[in-house]
This record gives structure tokens, C-alpha cells and sequence, in this order.
């Protein structure tokens, strides 16, 4: 087997996909690239046993057909020292030694047999859902709810995004107990209901190739898998199994007390005066009156405090809430809006924090943040 590729372009695909490999697997089959050549297209595969990355190149030169699997680091730390230029495969398929010839050299490695890879799952096509979805949107939709995953060991229907489908709209929610997005895009819609909880590792996957895509993305999924298609890329993922918290009935309807205000202005006062809030709490205050918010933070262990007066907006009773800093500027980092509102029913349910102005008609967009216990 023989074939001619382009060193960059190969690197550029196999940089795409090497994301997906583990470095602690437990098959050492999985530390390999697959290569298969069918006719012309060499479609290259990683994985890690849950998620699957395969990416195909359209070749011009080829010998032969097979598949072989060739050492992932090996060959990416070999490719990125070549400048462009065509290299030559030549694949012993019956010893798996692998000559790869550049214009001035020669490199020998060993790969292993192919059909000890990993089988690719698969969904029927008559089985499961299937759903187009522009690529913006579902960057838009990982991009803003993929910060608000949780890490929790005992519930892991926390840990991923939760993608719900709706004859009205696509929706994306998440959350880790302490703060809630949940993000909506108008211009996707589906006949019937179905959802998926999508893990928070392929989430990031994807994220990174759904930048290049311009054509729109093929959603195919089951209660088990799903299968991301785009341009030169698949994706395949176990799905988190599990039913998802109703994440609707944690979201206060009646909320009289609203505050509008510059975000950015917003942002980096809360970072300023959080440096001199408790480490153990990180609870910074805001004091909201008629057309000012003072945020203030303290430590008394160490007789430190610190609060700052910002002019805002502000409809409702006088009242003081406590939120957890590091919490409060993610979710400002993540509305993309000049102006930000906060809207509160009291001290001691959560918050919702939205973008004043719609950026997009085709989005929605809600952050919910809990609050803190402020000790007086």
C-alpha cells in the first residue's frame, strides 16, 4: 500500500483529531492513529473508546488499499518539523513497517495491524433522530453553556450539556448546582421532541472544529450515541445516559427587583474587589439603591475589605445579595452585551442575569446564578 499526501495538510487533520486521544488509556491500540485507504480518500480515525474523531483526505497518488495503525505522537511530533512538501507513504501491510520518504530523507516506523483497532459505532439510519443544525448556531450553543458543566462524580447527567429539540426552538442548558445558562436558538426547529445529554469532552471537540465549518451539521442520535457529520469531520460519542434535572422549575418567574448596568464596567469591579474577599467563601455583596450598586467583599481574618460605587439602573426595594465571585465573572465573561441586567426577587433566591439587548433575534439567552448567605 502506497500513497502520496501533503505533510501540512496532513498535520492540520491530525492535530484536529488527536484532541480525542487519552493519555491515560488502557488499551495501548488507542495511543494509534487508524489509517484506511479506500480508492482514493484516506480516512484517518482516533479515539478513546467513548469518543470517536474521524477526519478523510481526498488523495491523488495512491497504491493499493488497507489499513494500518501508525503511533500518534510519533508521527505528529515528526510532522510538524517538515515545511510543505509531498511525502510518500509505502505500508508493508504484513509486517506493518511504514517508510515514509520526504525530498531529501527517509523515516522508518513500525505501526500495528488495523483490525485490532477499536470497531466505530454505529446508528441505523432508519433508527434515532436526525436533525440539521447550522453550524453558528451549535458552536453558539457549546460556547455559551459549556462553561456551566459540573464535575460531579455522583450525578453525572451534570457533567454534560443537555440539548433539547422542540418544534419552537433548539435549546442548550447547563448547569453545576450553583449556576444555571440555558441558551435557545430560534431558527432550529424539529417536528417532534427529542433530547440528549451531550458529554462535556466532545462538547469541547467540537467546539474547536464547528470554527471551520461552513456547511450545515448533521445531528444523528439515539439513547445511546450520537453522530456529529460535518465537512471532513465525524464525530461519534457515547451519549451521558440518564434523565436531566427540570431545570425550568428552578427558574424564578417573578422577579420585581431589576438592576441594568454597564457589563464590562460591572466585570472588572467585581474582579478588583474580589481580591479582598474571603478565599474559603469568595462572596463579594452588592447593595442595590435607586441609581447606584456598591459592591464591597471582606476578609476579616486578615482585615482586608474593599467596595466600589457604580452607577446603574436599578427598579425595585433597596436590598443586599451575596453572590460567589468567581461565579458572577464567568457568567458576565459570557454574555457577549454591553449592558447586562440582574433580576431578583430577594436576597435569597437566584438570580437571572440577561443581556439588555437581543445581539441575535434568532437567540435567547438566560443565566441564573444562586446566591450567598451574607453574614451580618
Amino acid at each position: 500500500m502506497k500513497f502520496v499526501v501533503s505533510s501540512t495538510e496532513l498535520l492540520s487533520h491530525l492535530t484536529a483529531i488527536s484532541k480525542v486521544i487519552s493519555s491515560k488509556s488502557t488499551m495501548p491500540i488507542l495511543d494509534n492513529f487508524l489509517f484506511r485507504i479506500e480508492e482514493s480518500v484516506l480516512t484517518i480515525t482516533a479515539s478513546d473508546v467513548e469518543t470517536t474523531l474521524i477526519t478523510s483526505m481526498e488523495l491523488e497518488n495512491v497504491d493499493g488499499q488497507g489499513l494500518i495503525a501508525l503511533p500518534a505522537k510519533l508521527l505528529i511530533d515528526t510532522l510538524r518539523e517538515f515545511p510543505e512538501q509531498p511525502l510518500t507513504f509505502q505500508v508493508d501491510t504484513s509486517t506493518f513497517g511504514v517508510q515514509i520518504f520526504s525530498e531529501n530523507g527517509k523515516y522508518t516506523i513500525v505501526g500495528y495491524d488495523g483490525e485490532d483497532f477499536l470497531e466505530t459505532p454505529s446508528i441505523d439510519e432508519d433508527a434515532g433522530a436526525v436533525v440539521m443544525v447550522n453550524p453558528k448556531s451549535l458552536l453558539k450553543g457549546i460556547e455559551k453553556t459549556l462553561f456551566a458543566t459540573a464535575d460531579d462524580e455522583l450525578r453525572p447527567v451534570m457533567n454534560g450539556i443537555y440539548v433539547e429539540l422542540t418544534p419552537d426552538f433548539m435549546s442548550f442548558v447547563a448547569s453545576d448546582a450553583h449556576k444555571l445558562v440555558r441558551y435557545r436558538r430560534m431558527d432550529v426547529k424539529t417536528e417532534s421532541e427529542a433530547a440528549f445529554i451531550l458529554p462535556k469532552k466532545p462538547a469541547s471537540l467540537l467546539k474547536n472544529l464547528l470554527s471551520r465549518q461552513d456547511f450545515e451539521v448533521k445531528v444523528h442520535f439515539n439513547d445511546k450515541n450520537a453522530i456529529f457529520t460535518l465537512s471532513n469531520y465525524k464525530l461519534i460519542c457515547r451519549l451521558v445516559e440518564g434523565n436531566y434535572p427540570s431545570y425550568n422549575s428552578v427558574i424564578p418567574v417573578n422577579n420585581p427587583n431589576a438592576m441594568s448596568i454597564d457589563r464590562l464596567a460591572f466585570l472588572n469591579t467585581v474582579k478588583r474587589v474580589s481580591v479582598f474577599a474571603n478565599q474559603a467563601s469568595n462572596l463579594v455583596k452588592l447593595s442595590l439603591t435607586a441609581s447606584q450598586v456598591v459592591i464591597s467583599a471582606q476578609d476579616i481574618d486578615f482585615s482586608i475589605s474593599a467596595y466600589e460605587r457604580l452607577a446603574c439602573e436599578y427598579e425595585g426595594e433597596e436590598m443586599e445579595i451575596g453572590f460567589k465571585s468567581v461565579f458572577l465573572q464567568e457568567i458576565l465573561a459570557n454574555i457577549p452585551t454591553a449592558e447586562v441586567r440582574l433580576e431578583m426577587s430577594d436576597p435569597s433566591r437566584a438570580g437571572l442575569l440577561l443581556p439588555e439587548e437581543r445581539e441575535d433575534e434568532d437567540e435567547d439567552v438566560l443565566m441564573l446564578l444562586m446566591p450567598m448567605m451574607i453574614n451580618v
